[in-house]
């Protein structure tokens, strides 16, 4: 069941960034009134949950920082994207995100707000593959993939690169 076009999840993320005018998840996320709390996670690297009306993400707290970025903003998604579905699960139950539509859509969510076109255009035309974009950006491969094959189903033609979807868990 898809519950956002692509379409919809990228003016989302865009619609966010102009209206926040950051990239970086901790001032969007302060700027949407989400708490963010570090918790000691041992394998999840992210939660988004409605608490009493209130968003919360709680995120592993020894993730490296380019993780963290990206985990942040994959749960900003969920909230941007999925507060309904959010709702649904009853208080201080860790909201376990399962389907895969919702997952996929966080990560574009996360890949647009996080990898700007033209700087992702501008490093493929220089020859980049998806690995060297992924370092020169400080994201992961995948992240960039996702980008990348929506950049294509947009019409720009380059070769798709394949990604795991559930590279966050």
């Amino acid at each position: 069941m898809i519950l956002n076009t692509t379409d919809e999840i990228i003016r989302c993320a865009d619609k966010l960034v102009r209206r926040t005018g950051s990239r970086e998840p901790e001032l969007i996320a302060l700027d949407l009134g989400i708490t963010i709390m570090d918790v000691p996670f041992k394998t999840q690297k992210g939660v988004y949950k409605i608490i009493e009306r209130n968003p919360f993400i709680f995120i592993k707290e020894d993730l490296d920082e380019r993780m963290r970025r990206i985990v942040l903003l994959h749960e900003i998604g969920h909230d941007r994207l999925h507060r309904r579905q959010a709702k649904q699960f009853q208080e201080f139950r860790l909201f376990d995100m399962t389907n895969n539509t919702m997952e996929f859509e966080a990560n574009l969510f996360a890949a647009q707000v996080a990898l700007p076109d033209d700087m992702i255009l501008d490093y493929i035309y220089q020859g980049y593959s998806v690995d060297q974009i992924a370092g020169e950006m400080e994201s992961d491969i995948n992240l960039v993939a996702i980008k990348v094959s929506d950049l294509c189903r947009r019409g720009y033609s380059f070769r798709v690169p394949e990604h795991e979807n559930n590279f966050l868990k």
